[in-house]
């Protein structure tokens, strides 16, 4: 069976990692996540009143440092899936 995350836990993984690259404490980074029928996931996140808009790819690549760090396993063995569930909204799948 897969391990999910939640949609709390995805905006946790982004913070944690817009903190690790930009050198700021994940508390200082606001995010909100998107989902578009024709351009999919995405997630508008702001630092310090800059806005940078992160697609699908970069999300991932979120979840990937959350993976490591959080849930001490194997970021890149681990299948990643985003879903938009009708009742938990933005979720991750780990396969």
């Amino acid at each position: 069976m897969a391990q999910i995350i939640n949609e709390q836990d995805i905006i946790n993984a982004i913070c944690l990692s817009q903190a690790y690259y930009k050198n700021i404490r994940p508390e200082a980074v606001l995010v909100e996540l998107t989902y578009e029928d024709d351009a999919g996931f995405g997630a508008e996140v702001e630092v310090n009143g800059q806005i940078e808009v992160l697609n699908t790819a970069a999300m991932i690549g979120a979840l990937r440092v959350w993976i490591k760090d959080v849930l001490h396993s194997d970021p890149f063995s681990t299948g990643i899936e985003l879903v938009l569930d009708d009742e938990e909204g933005i979720i991750a799948k780990l396969s």
